[in-house]
């Protein structure tokens, strides 16, 4: 199954359960990208004691999940693209919804 994930908020723990859940789905061998909008192009600066963002997004790639980030989105917060976060635009997003046979959103 293909799934899409789009995320659209910074919150740690919901970012975190995001990732979890595309990581649970990618050893399942499902096909898993994630959407990062809105506030959800700010996870690389998510730091929480209790949810560790950073460890389950790079699970998310060691399992090879996909990440694309609306550039629109990090233009507007002064941030370039990066491993975590490369630019992409709203037709890759709807690009994402057309391939998928599941879309998830969170935040």
């Amino acid at each position: 199954m293909k799934i899409g994930i789009v995320i659209g908020t910074n919150e740690p723990e919901v970012v975190w359960n995001a990732f979890r859940f595309g990581v649970t789905a990618l050893k399942a061998s499902h096909e898993v990208k994630a959407f990062l909008m809105n506030k959800g192009v700010e996870i690389e600066e998510i730091q929480d004691e209790n949810y560790n963002v950073k460890e389950q997004t790079d699970a998310f790639m060691q399992n090879k999940g996909q990440i694309l980030a609306c550039g629109t989105c990090l233009k507007s917060r002064h941030k370039g693209a990066s491993n975590v976060c490369p630019i992409s635009t709203m037709q890759d997003l709807l690009k994402v919804v057309e391939e998928s046979d599941k879309i998830l959103t969170f935040g």
